[in-house]
This record gives structure tokens, sequence and C-alpha cells, in this order.
């Protein structure tokens, strides 16, 4: 199905073009953030609208493919807004769905791009789905996987941009 608006997506946490605060960064790997999932507030979804999707990709990761840093699906049309660490649960207290991130878990993972890389860009994309719960997926659901099995029902979708870069090692 063809988007038929967009979506208008607010968050003090990550703000389109500026940098993305240690609050969101991730505590691992070398980073050293809090790992808190932003605070995010959609509006102007369609009538067709029955649920909503959240993701975060960085397509500057030195992978070939990107890396998808939250996978969060099944978000019921009731809901138009998470709170600020929502993420670290598995239904962001929404019952929703969390699918796999390529951190491997089921939970927001902040950025944490190479040390001395270019500023990353984060795209966080909330969509507004025609379908309740997208029948099949599950936890182990990765963003390939959500994105092929959800492709039919975008009836919305907006997105912010953030960026974030880890000075030289």
């Amino acid at each position: 199905m063809e988007r038929q608006s967009t979506l208008t997506v607010t968050s003090s946490v990550f703000r389109d073009g500026q940098t993305i605060p240690q609050s969101a960064v991730f505590d691992g790997m070398g980073c050293t953030g809090h790992n808190q999932s932003p605070d995010l507030s959609w509006s102007g979804a369609p009538a067709a609208t029955k649920s909503y999707a959240v993701t975060i990709w960085d397509p500057d990761a030195p992978t070939g493919v990107g890396f998808v840093h939250w996978v969060l699906f099944n978000i019921p049309s009731s809901v138009s807004s998470l709170a600020a660490g929502a993420g670290s649960r598995n239904d962001a207290g929404v019952h929703a769905t969390s699918g796999t991130s390529d951190f491997g878990m089921t939970t927001y993972g902040g950025p944490c791009p190479p040390p001395g890389d270019a500023p990353h860009h984060y795209h966080l994309v909330v969509y507004a789905l025609d379908v309740e719960t997208l029948d099949g997926l599950d936890q182990t659901t990765s963003y390939a996987k959500f994105k092929f099995m959800s492709r039919e029902h975008v009836v919305a979708a907006g997105e912010i941009v953030a960026l974030y870069a880890r000075p030289p090692a």
C-alpha cells in the first residue's frame, strides 16, 4: 500500500539534524551512554491506522547493510507517544512487540559508532499500519523481516534523522 500521509514525529532527545545526547547512547562496546530510548510523540495518522511501529536504523555503520538499533511493532492505535526509557522493556510499556536489534537484543540499543567515524545518521521512523498486529512476527523478528512483512500495510510514516559520532580513540 502506498503511503497516504506523513506522520509528525517529535522527541526532545532525537531532533532532526541534531546530535543525540549521552542519555540515548549505548552503554557498552566502548560507549559510555545511558542507553535510554528517546521519548517520542506522533500525530497526523490517517483513519485507516490500526497500529504503529518504530524503528531506528544507522545506514552509515560499516557493515554494508547498516545497523539496526530498535524494532518495535504492534503498538496499539490508541498510543501516540512513548516515554523516555520505554525501550528498556520488551513491550515498551504499551503492550507492543519488540523485535531483535543488530545488538541481538529485544530492547533499545543506542548509538555506538566506531571511534573517529564521521557522524552517523540515525533514522528514527514511526509507521502507521492498517493492521492491528503483524501476523507471524515475534521477538525474533529482524528489521529486514519487519520491513518485508509491513510493506503492504504502511499507510503513513514520519522520520527524524539525528546524528552521533564518537571521538577518535
